[in-house]
């Protein structure tokens, strides 16, 4: 009665929400199927034009690399994913289409290094994948007024470090949010913070170490 009223349907969870699933199970392959859909969607195109390496490589660099950014902003990338997704580069960036293979001059891993180390550029998907989540932690300890830091905090808590996924108030995004959560231990080290005025400071032991906020 209501959705007659408003004008809207009737949906069901799991659903799509600006582009990002919900109440989908956060690891579930299958949400990742648009985003590979789109890779092969887009190489439909291109494979049959006349492109040089360089034309190729442009295309990955700026394209192909680009179009799961959103899904990997919010969502722990699997590893079969990640390999469909870099074989999908690979072989555009070979010329492999179908039955017309070409040989893979050299490894993956030494052309999507950097090019100060040789490699050719190309965004290795797990390290940014890692660095988009890690941003949410950046975001916690340096937006504390806004809306989405204060939501987390009333569900999860917070420890001046981060949010204590272990005492969520209710089941849902639990298991997205501890996974967030365990990579602080990898960016703690590589965080500095201001004393500013002391009106906010607290000591607290971690791992043997004394640190601040």
């Amino acid at each position: 009665m209501l959705a007659g009223v408003l004008g809207c349907k009737v949906d069901a969870f799991p659903t799509t929400y600006l582009g990002l699933p919900l109440s989908a199970k956060f690891k579930e392959k299958a949400i990742w199927d648009p985003i590979i859909e789109k890779f092969e969607k887009r190489l439909s195109g291109w494979k049959s034009m006349y492109l040089s390496k360089g034309g190729r490589l442009t295309l990955i660099k700026s394209v192909l690399s680009s179009i799961p950014t959103y899904f990997l902003s919010l969502c722990p990338l699997p590893s079969s994913v990640a390999n469909k997704l870099e074989a999908i580069q690979r072989n555009f960036f070979w010329g492999s289409f179908g039955s017309d293979f070409k040989f893979h001059l050299i490894r993956w891993n030494i052309v999507k290094q950097p090019l100060l180390l040789g490699g050719s550029g190309i965004r290795d998907l797990r390290l940014f994948n890692e660095a988009l989540l890690g941003k949410w932690l950046w975001r916690f300890m340096n937006e504390k007024g806004n809306l989405w830091r204060k939501v987390v905090t009333i569900k999860y808590g917070d420890d001046g470090f981060g949010w204590f996924p272990s005492i969520a108030r209710g089941s849902y995004g639990y298991s997205l949010w501890r996974y967030i959560s365990k990579g602080w231990g990898r960016f703690f080290p590589r965080c500095s913070f201001e004393v500013g005025d002391g009106s906010s400071i607290f000591f607290c032991m971690i791992a043997g170490a004394t640190s601040f906020l």
